[in-house]
């Protein structure tokens, strides 16, 4: 008889491959033996070192930026175990590039998310595994299941050990109050809601908050899901300090830390920053004192276990 770690193998590419190391302990498995490579040229190419056969093979990318070349390293890696008969490849995107690019916003835009949707799709995949995603439709733009993970418990559940007095939650915008009101509810605090502006991407002016009095004398929590270049975050923080704030939790379950990110950061009046690894980072290349990494390895861990199980996920949303 097959034992669970004869079925079920895990792949890393080079997007994250700490991430995968740490999920695969909480498994308790090992990762797949390969090596993916790049030809004289740039090309990908991908050399598997086990049998997958009749696999349930997961397959943990991240694509981050570089966004082109892990997401294109994904598709072939995806397109190897196809060939090497894989019975399920579940692509692991615990940060899914091109989300912010789920609609027509403009006149020509494209819908890169579901092109994106459309090639993994095409390459082998049978089932994505993701969390957060930018816009929860994406989900529909798949014919496939995919299941979105929360970070959100894991802020909770960091600030309820840290018992934190006076605490109010802050959407960063409108398009976040979901978020918010989501991470208000369950340490049980008030929230405001910040009214800003996109004049162009990566471009915010903060306008207004909504709900100004419970910022007032309070330890703010501002959550949000990416933080790109800050910007959003940093003026943000400014203005809840200059409205009152004691002082301003900045947490994402998303860091790209995109140009001016870092700088923006160590200037900003903030007394926290909370992320997780679905990201690789390293604290002390950062330069960041005030950074704290939560691990989503467990998280992911336990999607994987009840997926090959074939139990239900929804507990950990």
């Amino acid at each position: 008889m097959s034992t669970y770690s004869e079925k079920i193998k895990i792949v890393a590419g080079n997007s994250h491959p700490g991430l995968a190391r740490d999920i695969c302990n909480y498994l308790g498995t090992e990762l797949l033996n390969t090596d993916i490579q790049r030809f004289e040229d740039g090309e990908i190419n991908t050399n598997i070192y086990q049998t997958v056969r009749g696999a349930d093979v997961f397959v943990i990318q991240p694509t981050s930026p570089p966004v082109n070349e892990n997401l294109m390293e994904l598709l072939v890696i995806i397109d190897a175990l196809r060939r090497a008969s894989a019975r399920r490849i579940t692509a692991v995107l615990p940060y899914y590039g091109y989300a912010r690019q789920d609609r027509k916003a403009q006149p020509r835009d494209p819908i890169t998310a579901k092109l994106v949707a459309n090639l993994l799709t095409t390459a082998g995949v049978r089932r994505v595994l993701s969390i957060d995603l930018h816009a929860p439709q994406i989900q529909g733009f798949f014919d496939i299941p995919v299941d979105n993970l929360y970070a959100a418990p894991l802020i909770v559940k960091y600030f309820k050990n840290k018992n934190i007095d006076n605490l109010a939650a802050v959407a960063p915008d409108v398009g976040g109050v979901k978020r918010g009101r989501g991470l208000a509810e369950s340490l049980d605090i008030p929230l405001a809601i910040i009214d800003k502006r996109r004049p162009r991407p990566n471009v915010s002016e903060v306008m207004n908050v909504i709900g100004e009095s419970k910022i007032q004398g309070s330890n703010v929590i501002l959550f949000d899901d990416i933080i790109d270049t800050a910007g959003t975050l940093t003026q943000a923080a400014t203005v809840l300090k200059e409205k009152g704030a004691a002082n301003v939790y900045a947490c994402a379950t998303h860091a790209l830390f995109s140009g001016p990110a870092i700088e923006r950061l160590k200037k900003a009046p903030i007394k926290e920053i909370v992320i997780t690894n679905t990201i690789p980072h390293n604290k002390e290349e950062l330069g960041l004192d005030n950074l704290k990494i939560l691990s989503v390895a467990p998280l992911i861990g336990e999607a994987i276990d009840r997926i090959f199980k074939d139990l239900s996920v929804s507990v950990l949303f």
